[in-house]
């Protein structure tokens, strides 16, 4: 067992893998990752599936046995088949976390991010598809998105909702869990079946308020407003869920939602690369990493101070940031946009190459 990924998790954070492939799971990479490198769950996206998709021939004989069905639809199967069976590596962890880790996250298709009925449909069919209870569905916490997540959770069905960035969107994203619980609760589904994670993206952020930084001539404040960012997310959640809404949730068997730190690589040079796992450490969140942030932690990280208890630190900083000129809301909105875009654009990758593989074996 890695020791310093130990003492990580060991402090409260749920590390869990921001990649999936066939190939990782058939040679007994995930299940290695498990045993010796405290990983308790996996992530996916649109990104992740279509690099997969594109390498080798892994996915070949799968592609066979389904022979001519539209694109979109063997895309469905080829990465529902890879989270299911991922999601039976992770069953134990699964059953000895209660449910909280041991899942495996699949994302509705990018084109329906901004069409809250299409999303809520193919939540439905993801979680039947996949057909295990430890599976998430990820819904991105756009505008349209809300509503469907409300309705995903009062369904009984348990959701990643990913693409948040900035707390006024998270704050909508925890109240529209407690309403699907509150739905579900009315309905007569038991609550303790329902878990989510909030995925709030952290790197990115950095990205865009740097660039903004420089130009207005304030590098100095350059890389902190993503972790200001995460301090006061973490404040929220500890109002939002220490609430009285909450507690009456709670007493019915109702679980919190967990913050997840998402986008955690390091993409700037100039940082540590483990800057976005060492500085964002706290009781019961989830950190998902590429592999390679996971690999650079085990070999030099090092856990830092805790959030908890430092949204005013956040707080200061960011309005910092503001007073030199950055205008956080139109940040918020251009990545939102961005990570929108990207991941449409992957889909469409992901697309091009499973027709073309599709088409040589007519």
């Amino acid at each position: 067992m890695n020791t310093r990924l130990k003492a990580l998790a060991d402090a409260g954070v749920s590390i869990w893998l921001d990649d999936l492939s066939r190939e990782r799971i058939e040679s007994g990479n995930l299940a290695g990752l498990i045993q010796n490198d405290s990983v308790v769950g996996v992530t996916t996206n649109p990104t992740i599936f279509a690099a997969a998709l594109s390498r080798g021939d892994a996915y070949t004989p799968q592609l066979v046995a389904l022979g001519d069905v539209p694109t979109s639809e063997a895309i469905t199967h080829l990465c529902a088949t890879d989270v299911r069976n991922a999601c039976d590596l992770f069953e134990p962890t699964f059953r000895s976390s209660h449910g909280f880790d041991g899942r495996v996250s699949i994302e509705v298709e990018p084109a329906l991010a901004r069409d809250t009925a299409a999303t809520i449909a193919q939540a439905a069919e993801l979680h039947a598809l996949v057909g295990r209870r430890n599976v998430l569905i990820k819904i991105p916490a756009t505008l349209e998105g809300l509503p469907a997540i409300t309705a995903t959770i009062a369904a009984g069905i348990s959701v990643n909702v990913t693409l948040i960035f900035s707390v006024e969107r998270y704050r909508a994203v925890m109240d529209a869990y407690l309403a699907g619980l509150e739905q579900a609760a009315a309905a007569g589904r038991e609550l303790s079946d329902i878990h989510s994670v909030a995925s709030f993206f952290i790197s990115r952020v950095d990205v865009e308020v740097d660039s903004r930084l420089v130009a207005v001539g304030r590098a100095d404040l350059a890389g902190k407003a993503a972790i200001a960012n995460a301090k006061l997310a973490l404040g929220a959640y500890a109002e939002v869920f220490g609430s009285e809404r909450f507690a009456a949730l709670s007493a019915r068997g109702a679980n919190v939602q967990r913050p997840l730190w998402a986008s955690t690589g390091t993409k700037n040079p100039a940082y540590s690369d483990t800057l976005y796992v060492s500085e964002l450490v706290a009781s019961g969140v989830v950190n998902t990493m590429p592999e390679k942030t996971l690999r650079a932690f085990g070999d030099h990280g090092e856990p830092g101070v805790p959030l908890e208890g430092r949204a005013a630190e956040g707080r200061a900083v960011l309005d910092e940031v503001s007073a030199a000129g950055v205008d956080l809301d139109d940040v918020n909105a251009v990545l939102e946009n961005e990570g929108v875009e990207k991941f449409a654009k992957s889909w469409d990758e992901l697309v091009a190459s499973v027709a073309s593989a599709q088409a040589a074996l007519r």
